[in-house]
């Protein structure tokens, strides 16, 4: 038998001697008077109130002492606290329950009075005392916690309750979005909600999850952006400013940056354009970052960006240029492939847009930030609007934050000619092959053909808060998509 089988059937006859002397070991609720911090905070201020009894509860993390006086140390999320459980002040029986037959890790409610020890230890000496849970399971050791990160990720709620800082990052995250959302209503743009189940994904290059609609029999997808196309059609239907804080899925691979399923922002913005779009998202990746953290000045990948600073332009084109010494726009496929090897970048298809992209992501681990790329070849971005001041590129910017992307906008593609052009192109690419290619969506071009504004529309994701947390975005993860136990 495993030492933890064992402990769980130590623990089983612990819960059988509660149940025997008449203790429900899993009430439906509890009976606690107060938080620990709001204790903490009033202590001193409402001290004659919390001479009369109290009654605060949370998790057993530590046991100390033996004979008539026991020290205990619990938390309930908003601080931790210690009881004192003395055998002349406690009914005997209940004394004597709780010394045989309570664990680190259960869950127990305390009632007495507020005092402090003779070491000047806040503390509460217990007068009686309720199971709420009795655990089955130990916790992990306090020293070393879980450090299997399978493990850590597989019980989350361990980790969590084990590392104060961790808890602390999904508070700022928290804050993250809430920030991001009263930033955006208080600029006048109103929160919708758009399709997560779609018959045709739009608004991003990815490979999408694929499932069934019993009830119509036909495949859906789920959706890749938040809900691009459907917002574009709130701006023909007269809306002048949206955005959707929501989940997104792309079934791709896994890396530092690159996540499954996870939360973007996406706003549209009618009769703005990409240089207006870029003014907006300044203001707000600097709101963030001061709400959120108190400062602009992060690093990432060792290197080092302050939001404050000036934002410079790097042109897309003329980067890749500056790198590799190769115009993307004039280039072949085959001078492309010639360059990616002799640079000994692995690549993943060889059409025009596949090479151009991955010698893009070779250029960005240069730039540190705070940077805007423009200017994109026409290519890589389907639904934006073409730059007239410089040939086959288009009206696009994306931030720059230690060397990756972080965000994407654009003047929105509004003539719908060229947008069927567009989403022809697209459609031979996946008849290729290129699953990631974008699918067409004729009824979006119906849309356009009755006529939409000029538009910007902007969106970014969790990639942001890793990149300012500095951690990989799996760690950002409440609860990561783990594979199954065999």
């Amino acid at each position: 038998m495993s030492a933890l089988n064992e402990i769980r059937d130590e623990r089983r006859k612990k819960l059988e001697a509660l149940t025997a002397a008449g203790v429900d070991s899993y009430p439906a609720a509890s009976q606690r008077t107060h938080t620990i911090a709001e204790v903490l905070v009033g202590w001193g201020i409402l001290t004659p109130f919390f001479k009369k009894n109290v009654t605060l509860a949370g998790r057993v993390l530590v046991r100390r002492g033996q004979g008539a006086i026991l020290f205990v140390d619990f938390a309930d999320g908003t601080g931790k606290f210690q009881a004192v459980l003395k055998g002349d002040r406690i009914e005997q029986k209940q004394f004597a329950l709780f010394t045989d037959n309570v664990d680190s890790g259960d869950f127990v409610e305390f009632s007495g009075t507020l005092f402090k020890t003779k070491k000047g230890q806040r503390s509460i000496l217990v007068r009686s005392w309720r199971m709420l849970s009795k655990s089955l399971l130990p916790l992990p050791d306090k020293r070393h916690g879980l450090r299997d990160e399978d493990e850590r990720f597989r019980k989350r709620y361990l980790d969590l309750m084990q590392d104060a800082d961790l808890r602390a990052l999904f508070v700022r995250k928290a804050r993250f979005w809430s920030t991001a959302r009263l930033f955006m209503a208080t600029r006048g743009f109103l929160e919708v909600e758009t399709p997560t189940l779609e018959v045709t994904t739009g608004g991003a290059e990815a490979r999408p999850f694929k499932t069934h609609h019993n009830d119509f029999d036909i495949d859906v997808f789920l959706r890749i952006s938040v809900g691009e196309l459907w917002q574009k059609r709130l701006m023909a239907a007269g809306f002048e400013k949206t955005f959707e804080i929501g989940r997104v899925y792309r079934n791709e691979g896994t890396s530092p940056e690159h996540l499954q399923e996870f939360t973007n922002l996406e706003f549209y913005w009618s009769y703005a354009n990409f240089t207006d779009g870029m003014a907006l998202v300044k203001e707000l990746y600097r709101t963030l970052a001061q709400e959120v953290y108190g400062t602009t000045a992060f690093t990432y990948r060792d290197m080092q960006f302050d939001l404050a600073d000036e934002w410079v332009l790097i042109d897309y084109v003329s980067e890749i240029e500056k790198q590799t010494g190769l115009s993307v726009l004039t280039a072949t496929e085959e001078d492309m492939i010639q360059k990616l090897t002799e640079l000994g970048v692995t690549y993943d298809g060889n059409n025009r847009e596949r090479l151009t992209d991955t010698l893009w992501k070779y250029c960005r681990k240069n730039i540190a930030g705070p940077a805007f790329l423009v200017h994109h070849p026409k290519l890589v971005a389907p639904l934006a609007k073409s730059n007239l001041e410089k040939e086959g590129t288009v009206q696009m910017f994306q931030p720059i934050f230690g060397g990756s992307e972080v965000g994407r906008g654009y003047s929105e593609l509004n003539d719908p000619l060229d947008q069927r052009a567009r989403f022809d192109l697209q459609r031979k690419l996946l008849e290729a092959g290129d699953d990631e290619a974008m699918m067409a969506d004729y009824e979006f071009v119906d849309m356009l053909e009755h006529g939409m504004p000029p538009t910007c529309g902007f969106g970014f994701g969790e990639r942001l808060f890793a990149i300012l947390e500095g951690r990989p975005i799996r760690e950002t993860q409440l609860f990561p998509l783990m594979r199954p136990k065999e």
